[in-house]
């Protein structure tokens, strides 16, 4: 079954304007992560779901990190799982490309992901890149200016923002959202900025519920715990809990006009596949650059505040700074 087609010879970008393709090759770059394995099971399952059914992953190019053990490690294993289930395995992303309609950008290591995503987006492939988009906000900006040029539709996120309950929230179940308080585990990988490996996925739950507009920041960081305090221009104010010990877990609590609302449990990654497979129908991102990219600032700004011994630093310094990189 590897390398088998589903009838679709280019790119999903060239399709007409407002057509919804209702199938679609899939090819995934970087088989260091267990999201790979994970959306392959899903798409190529014997019986997918209906909102999977006709996108298939057909082609893998397995090389993510080149020096990050815990990923490294992972692959020769991570290929046979996906060879298991009809993926072929090929050896350059330009092979995968002449295979495949769009991609997932899977790679952990967030430093290669400008260099992976940039053939991709020359070559018209509707990408969703996980987590971390890149490794620093002046990448990720590139990522963006670069689909922009290419007209290529992409996006990023992590599985959290889709929990029911954070989407419960968004659609106004307890008002409007005057604050919230978020927590995840926060490890830290030395070749990334502090909260870009793990932490990433609280800071994308407290924007899923609180929005853009985040102006300043202030960090209290200690061996096992960090906490970020955010003020947005409408002096609504968001913390952001780091763990590095205790529970492994994922969570925190939204407060609004009419209520209160729990956040979390984390529902797995099934929620994320929807949105991007959606997202392959109709080239329209879930979630928009300016989000993610003030996202990418807020984390950088906490790395500066700690640098500063706590000082509070703002989105707009970070933003320029990364632009004149």
């Amino acid at each position: 079954m590897a390398g088998i087609g589903l009838g679709i010879t280019g790119p999903l970008s060239a399709l007409p304007a407002g057509s919804a393709p209702s199938q679609g090759r899939v090819g995934i770059i970087g088989l260091d992560t267990s999201h790979s394995v994970a959306f392959t099971k899903a798409l190529n399952a014997a019986t997918p779901k209906p909102e999977f059914a006709g996108y298939r992953v057909v082609a893998a190019y397995p090389k993510g990190s080149n020096d990050i053990e815990s990923s490294v490690k992972r692959i020769p294993g991570y290929i046979k799982d996906v060879s298991a289930l009809g993926v072929e395995i090929v050896d350059s992303i330009s092979a995968l490309l002449q295979k495949v309609d769009v991609v997932l950008l899977e790679t952990n290591d967030g430093r290669l992901h400008l260099e992976q995503a940039l053939p991709v987006l020359k070559a018209g492939k509707p990408v969703f890149i996980d987590k971390p988009v890149a490794a620093s906000l002046s990448d990720a900006i590139a990522i963006y200016d670069a689909a922009e040029k290419y007209k290529v539709p992409v996006f990023s996120s992590s599985s959290l923002r889709f929990m029911s309950s954070a989407k419960d929230v968004v659609a106004g179940k307890i008002g409007k959202v005057i604050g919230a308080d978020t927590y995840c585990p926060a490890n830290i990988e030395p070749t990334h900025p502090d909260f870009f490996w793990y932490g990433i996925h609280g800071v994308e739950t407290l924007y899923t519920v609180m929005g853009t507009g985040c102006k300043s920041v202030i960090r209290v960081h200690t061996p096992d715990t960090d906490v970020v305090v955010g003020t947005w221009d409408d002096n609504r104010i968001g913390t952001f809990r780091g763990k590095r010990s205790g529970k492994y877990d994922f969570g925190g609590t939204a407060y609004g006009e009419t209520g209160n609302a729990v956040l979390g449990p984390f529902q797995g990654y099934e929620a994320l596949l929807a949105e991007i497979i959606t997202f392959f129908k109709t080239g329209k991102p879930p979630v928009s650059r300016e989000e993610t990219l003030e996202i990418f600032a807020f984390m950088e700004a906490a790395d500066e505040s700690k640098r500063r011994n706590g000082a509070s630093v703002t989105l707009a310094e970070i933003m320029e700074k990364a632009k004149r990189k």
